[in-house]
């Protein structure tokens, strides 16, 4: 069995006093759940060294919401993988749509960053999915498959020990809108067959897909209840320990049901 992995994505939020305290309050509600569930919190890159100190040896991990490629050198203001790793990162976000909509990234720079990112021996977070237009034109699967084969071109079977999907609609980020569990198991199962065709069955039934979406205590159990869905990326949710803990809590359970 897939053991579950919810991680929280802060975005541009947060002072270093709030982060701190969202993070001690986060490895504090989660401590007697990370026996059977990954968590990570993704924090800022400013506030990324006090949030590891933060969480210290709770279980809860610490994920950059982004990184370049390139090695250290004359990139003004971008941020190397070799300082996420030395500020004790284990996990990279890359691909988000917020980064894919907002920033313009294409899928050939963010294939760059998840091969560099492996490379280093990070963990990547493969955000994935479509917008309400492509969704109403019934193109769903078909964006999933380019995002999917842009995302991992010449990444291998090997390589996607270290890879965890995350399945985020468009429409339903930080919109109150939310896939209902069905639509939620159908691009998901969708991207376990891609990666059963593209790959083996092997790495199609280890590597684990979150759901992202405006994902909340009340709808979390129904989401996570789904047979394909193996945890959550969180946003607006993830920056209260109070409606965090709960869906940590709901990953949980799932692992019993």
């Amino acid at each position: 069995m897939r053991r579950p992995f919810v991680a929280g994505n802060w975005k541009m939020t947060q002072t270093h006093a709030s982060a701190v305290a969202l993070a001690k309050g986060v490895a504090d509600g989660a401590k007697a759940l990370v026996d059977q569930v990954d968590v990570a919190v993704g924090p800022p890159f400013v506030y990324l060294t006090a949030v590891k100190e933060a969480v210290g040896n709770s279980g809860v991990t610490v994920a950059a919401q982004n990184a370049y490629f390139e090695q250290p050198g004359a990139f003004t203001g971008e941020t190397a993988l070799d300082m996420l790793t030395d500020v004790g990162c284990q996990w990279v976000i890359l691909g988000h749509s917020e980064r894919r909509h907002v920033l313009g990234e294409t899928d050939e720079l963010i294939n760059k960053k998840v091969q560099a990112a492996l490379a280093k021996g990070l963990g990547v977070i493969l955000c994935v999915g479509e917008l309400i237009e492509e969704r109403k034109a019934d193109q769903t699967n078909a964006v999933l498959d380019r995002q999917m084969e842009g995302g991992l071109a010449d990444v291998t079977a090997e390589q996607m020990a270290k890879v965890v999907i995350a399945y985020e609609p468009v429409w339903a980020i930080g919109t109150g809108e939310t896939a209902t569990p069905d639509q939620a198991e159908s691009a998901h199962a969708h991207l376990r067959n891609w990666m059963q065709s593209r790959y083996n069955p092997d790495v199609a039934q280890a590597t684990r897909i979150q759901y992202g979406g405006s994902v909340k205590p009340d709808n979390a159990a129904e989401l996570l209840a789904q047979p394909n869905v193996d945890g959550a990326l969180v946003g607006g949710a993830s920056l209260k320990p109070e409606t965090f803990i709960p869906i940590i809590e709901a990953a949980h359970v799932s692992v019993a049901s």
